[in-house]
C-alpha cells in the first residue's frame, strides 16, 4: 500500500518543485508518516531530492533523515551543504547523531563535528568515546528526571518545562543530588498521585538499568524480558547518564539477525544493504568461505581414495553414501541452528553445555535408531534388487549401523561446535550449515566405510584370495 501510495503521488511531488511551490508541497506530506517521506525522498533525482528536503520543516527533515538507512544517510549527508548539515545535526536526536557519525567516513565525521555547537559537540565527543558495540553508543542524554524530595505537583511542572524535546514523556527517572539514579517511575504514577505528595511516596526502589559499557545486545535481551521501552543507562557510580528506547533496541536486534543470517550462509555479513552493493563486494564477502569448504572438501575426496578396495569390493555401498553423509549434514544443521540460537538469545549459558550434551545425546539416539531402522530396511531391501546373495543381511546391517553413528556424531558435532567457538571468542553463528555440513560429510565417510570393512571382512578377505 505505501509503495501504490508513493507511485500515486510522485508525479505531483515533482511538479510542486518544479513549479517551487514549497507551501502546498508542505502540505501535501504533512499527514505522511516520516518513514513514508523518507522512502519518497530516495525516489526522487539528486536535485529533487535536496529541494524537497529542504522544503521540509526543520525538526521534521531530522525525524525523516532518522529513517534513512545509514548507507543512504552517508550519501545524503554528502549532497548536503554545510548549512543544511548544521541544521540537520541541530534537530537529530543525540543518539541519531552519533550512530550517523560513527558510521561515516573519518573525514566527513571530522567536518561535520565542526559544524555543532558546543553543547552538541561536547555531548556527541561523550557518547563516541564508548566502545563501539557498547550501549553508551545507543544512549541518548535526553531524557526526564527529578529529585525524590520534589512534591508530584512540582515534578510534572517540571516535566512539562523540559519534556517536549526529551526522547521520551512516559517515564520519569528520579536521582539524587549527585545525580545517582534511585528510580524510574511510569507517568501514570505520577498522574495518579496525590499533587501535594513527595515523590518519594509513588518509589519503590525497583528499576532494571545498564552499563554504559555493556555490549549493545544486552540491551535487547533486557527489552524482550521486562516488556519495557526506555532503559536507563548508569556509569559505575549509578550516576545516569542516559537512556536506550526501544526503537534504538529493535534496530540493533534486525542488525544482530541479518549478521547471523549471513553467517549462517557462510557469507561474510555485508556492510550495506544488498541493492547497494555491488558484485565485487557480493564476490569478497563470500569466496573466502568458500575456498575454506573446498579446501575442507577434499578430506572426503581423501577418505574414499583411503577406502576404495571396499568400494569395488562391494560397489552397492556406492549407492548409499548420498543419503548417509546428507542424513548426517542435515542433523548436524538442525542441532547446530538450535544451539546457535539458544545461545545468543542467552536460553542457554556456557557452564550448561554438559547438561545440553545429554539432553542431545538421547536425542541424536532416538533419531539415529528411528532412522538406522529404516535404512536398515533400505538396505536388505536394495541387496534384495541387486541380488547381492549372502551379503544380503550384511548390507542392511552395515547402512542401518552406520546410521544410527552418523546421525548421533553430527547431532553432538553440532551441538558441541558453537559452545567450543563461544568459549574461544568466536561468534557461535561461525557454525554455519555449509561447514557443519561439511565436516560432518569426512567424519560420516570414515564412520561409514570403518564399519562396512569390519562388517564385510571376511567377503573383503576372501575377494582378495
Amino acid at each position: 500500500m505505501i509503495n501504490e501510495h508513493l507511485e500515486a503521488n510522485k508525479p505531483q511531488v515533482k511538479k510542486l518543485i518544479e513549479e517551487h511551490k514549497w507551501k502546498e508541497l508542505a502540505s501535501l506530506v504533512k499527514d505522511w508518516p516520516n518513514p513514508e517521506v523518507a522512502d519518497l525522498l530516495l525516489e526522487l533525482d539528486k536535485g529533487e531530492r535536496l529541494l524537497f528536503y529542504r522544503s521540509l520543516p526543520r525538526s521534521r527533515a531530522a525525524n525523516v533523515f532518522a529513517h534513512l538507512d545509514v548507507e543512504y544517510q552517508d550519501a545524503f549527508v554528502k549532497e548536503l551543504s554545510d548549512e543544511d548539515n548544521r541544521h540537520l545535526l541541530a534537530n537529530l536526536n543525540p543518539d541519531d547523531r552519533t550512530a550517523l557519525l560513527e558510521e561515516l567516513p573519518a573525514g566527513v565525521t571530522q567536518r561535520l563535528m565542526k559544524l555543532l555547537s558546543p553543547e552538541d559537540l561536547r555531548e556527541a565527543r561523550q557518547l563516541l568515546g564508548y566502545p563501539e558495540e557498547s550501549i553508551g553508543r545507543l544512549m541518548t542524554p535526553d531524557y526526564i528526571a527529578v529529585r525524590k524530595d520534589m512534591t508530584i505537583a512540582e515534578a510534572l511542572r517540571h516535566a512539562r518545562e523540559i519534556g517536549k524535546d526529551r526522547e521520551t514523556f512516559n517515564v520519569i527517572y528520579v536521582t539524587d543530588e549527585s545525580g545517582k539514579l534511585l528510580d524510574s517511575l511510569r507517568l501514570r504514577r505520577f498522574i495518579m498521585g496525590n499533587p501535594e505528595d513527595k515523590v518519594e511516596s509513588i518509589m519503590d526502589y525497583k528499576y532494571v538499568s545498564l552499563s554504559a559499557f555493556e555490549d549493545r545486545e544486552r540491551a535487547v535481551d533486557i527489552f524482550q524480558r521486562y516488556d519495557i521501552y526506555a532503559l536507563p543507562v548508569v556509569d559505575s557510580e549509578g550516576a545516569l547518564l542516559g537512556i536506550v528506547t526501544l526503537d534504538d533496541v529493535i534496530d540493533v536486534a534486525e542488525e544482530e539477525a541479518t549478521e547471523d543470517f549471513h553467517k549462517g550462509a557462510a557469507v561474510a555479513p555485508l556492510d550495506a544493504p544488498y541493492n547497494l552493493v555491488g558484485v565485487r563486494t557480493l564476490f569478497s564477502k563470500r569466496i573466502p568461505w568458500l575456498l575454506i569448504l573446498v579446501v575442507v572438501g577434499l578430506a572426503s575426496s581423501f577418505v574414499i581414495s583411503r577406502f576404495e578396495e571396499v568400494l569395488e569390493a562391494v560397489v552397492i555401498l556406492a549407492f548409499f553414501i548420498p543419503l548417509l553423509i546428507d542424513s548426517g549434514g542435515n542433523t548436524g544443521a538442525q542441532s547446530a541452528t538450535l544451539m546457535v540460537r539458544a545461545i545468543s538469545t542467552r536460553e542457554v549459558t556456557l557452564g550448561q553445555w554438559w547438561q545440553v550434551l545429554r539432553k542431545e545425546l538421547m536425542v541424536g539416539l532416538t533419531l539415529g535408531v528411528a532412522m538406522g531402522a529404516a535404512c536398515f530396511a533400505m538396505g536388505v531391501a536394495m541387496g534384495w534388487i541387486l541380488d547381492t546373495g549372502d551379503l544380503l543381511w550384511s548390507i542392511g546391517i552395515v547402512v542401518g549401523s552406520s546410521m544410527i553413528c552418523i546421525i548421533l556424531m553430527a547431532n553432538l558435532l553440532g551441538t558441541l561446535l558453537p559452545f567450543v567457538l563461544t568459549r574461544v571468542g568466536f561468534d557461535p553463528a561461525v557454525a554455519s550449515s555449509p561447514l557443519i555440513t561439511t565436516i560432518c560429510d569426512i567424519f560420516g565417510l570414515v564412520i561409514y566405510f570403518s564399519i562396512a570393512a569390519v562388517v564385510l571382512r571376511d567377503h573383503l578377505i576372501a575377494l582378495a584370495a
